[in-house]
This record gives C-alpha cells, sequence and structure tokens, in this order.
C-alpha cells in the first residue's frame, strides 16, 4: 500500500479544538502538508500565533473564533470556510471536553457540557461537512478524535459520563460509514482512539491527590504521536478506509 497525502494538498481541512494539544499538533502536521487549515477554537489568538509561525510552510493555517456548543457558530465556520478558503475536503472532529463529575451526585450541567461538546457538536459538523462534499463531489475523510475510553470503561474516577460520550461518538462513526455506503458516498470516516495524552489539564494545581497520581503513574503519548496517526489515515489510497485506528504508549 502506497501511502501519500499528494491528494489533499491545496485542499481545505477543518480542525475543531486546534488552539492547543492534540488539535494544534493536529492541525500544523496538516500545513506541513500542504493543506489549508482552518483552526476552529474559542481561543482562536492561539491559532493566529501558531500561524505566524508555520508561515513558511508548504500549507496555511487559518484561524477562526467559535463556540462549537452553538450551533450558529458551527454553521459561520463552515460558511466562512466555505467562502474564503473553498469547500472542506477534510473535516477533524477533535474538540472535547472532560467534566470530572459522576452519576450518583453530578450536576445536569456538566453531563450536558460533556455531551453538547463531544457529541452534539461532533454531529453538526459532521452533518455540515458531508452537505458540503456532496454539493461538490468531493471525496473528503471525516476523522473523529475518539479515545480508548469509547471502547471500554476503566476504574478511574470523576470520568463516569466522559467514556458515555466518547461510546456514543464509536457508534457515529459506524452508523455514518453505514450511512456514507447506503447513498453511495465515496466520503472515508475514521474514529482513532488514543490512550492518554499529555495535556495542559496535566498542570491543574486543582487535580485531587487521587487524580495526579493515576496521571503521574500513566505511560502517555504526545499530540503529535495522534497528529501522525491521522496523516496516516488519510494518506491511504482512495479505496482504503481505516475504521479504527487505537493509539497506545509501548
Amino acid at each position: 500500500m502506497v501511502l501519500s497525502m499528494d491528494r489533499w494538498v491545496g485542499k481545505v481541512a477543518i480542525v475543531t479544538g486546534a488552539s492547543a494539544g492534540i488539535g494544534a499538533a493536529i492541525a500544523e502536521a496538516l500545513v506541513e502538508k500542504g493543506l489549508i487549515v482552518l483552526g476552529v477554537a474559542r481561543r482562536s489568538e492561539r491559532i493566529e500565533e501558531r500561524a505566524k509561525q508555520l508561515s513558511d510552510k508548504k500549507g496555511k493555517l487559518h484561524a477562526i473564533k467559535a463556540d462549537l456548543t452553538k450551533e450558529e457558530d458551527i454553521l459561520t465556520v463552515f460558511k466562512w470556510a466555505t467562502e474564503n478558503l473553498g469547500p472542506v475536503h477534510v473535516l477533524i472532529n477533535n474538540a472535547g471536553i472532560v467534566a470530572f463529575t459522576n452519576l450518583t451526585e453530578g450536576k445536569t450541567e456538566d453531563w450536558k457540557s460533556v455531551f453538547d461538546l463531544n457529541v452534539i457538536a461532533l454531529s453538526i459538523a459532521t452533518r455540515e461537512a458531508v452537505k458540503i462534499m456532496k454539493e461538490n463531489k468531493i471525496n473528503g475523510h471525516i476523522v473523529h478524535v475518539n479515545s480508548i475510553l469509547g471502547h471500554k470503561v476503566f476504574n478511574y474516577p470523576g470520568l463516569s459520563v466522559y467514556p458515555a460520550s466518547k461510546f456514543a461518538v464509536t457508534a457515529l462513526t459506524e452508523t455514518l460509514r453505514q450511512e456514507l455506503n447506503h447513498q453511495g458516498l465515496k466520503i472515508k470516516i475514521t474514529s482513532v482512539s488514543p490512550s492518554m495524552v499529555e495535556s495542559e489539564g496535566d498542570k491543574n494545581s486543582n487535580l485531587n491527590s487521587e487524580r495526579k497520581a493515576l496521571r503521574e503513574n500513566s505511560a502517555r503519548l504526545k499530540g503529535g504521536d495522534i497528529a501522525n496517526g491521522v496523516v496516516y489515515a488519510l494518506s491511504t489510497p482512495e479505496h482504503v478506509q481505516i475504521h479504527e485506528l487505537t493509539i497506545g504508549p509501548l
């Protein structure tokens, strides 16, 4: 199998949650491969600063500010991209949130915040991307940044709602694949499921001792490791689809 990113050069990719961590690493990797990347985040100034640092790369990074829990913001992102950059060819649904809560005493607003971003926002963005790809006859690619917790529930205190949201992403990935096949569309869908990844949250002084110990004792990946996995999935020939890519430390 010959791996190549050539067919994506000059094409538009939208990366949600691109201001830090995995999203920032994916955006950078795609720019280096020659894509025109629209990074989406509430902290868009971070993406703008990164765009300056990547100005000499093969592709180009743009930034747009959006709150992905608001449908009107998501619609604005895709409208702006189409009018200013061109139709989207690649969508990376990376934005996500972890709310440390539980099912017996948790707050409803915490549960809703997880599902609104991890599930509903992902679904809206996917719908809009597919709509554009269909209208423009684009054989595009959609990537859901999932989690190993979307396949198995581990005993990690305070994460009771998060795995449920990622199990939903696993189901939505397969549901979308079946829908695309039923409609005869050549749009690929890939779920990328990493184990624990280094993040800004590692420096959070508000974590209790139990959570800190779990983080410190767990082998963690880097954002670039996940970006490499995304590039691999995108690099496959048009007749090859990576349904699920699980990434963990050695």
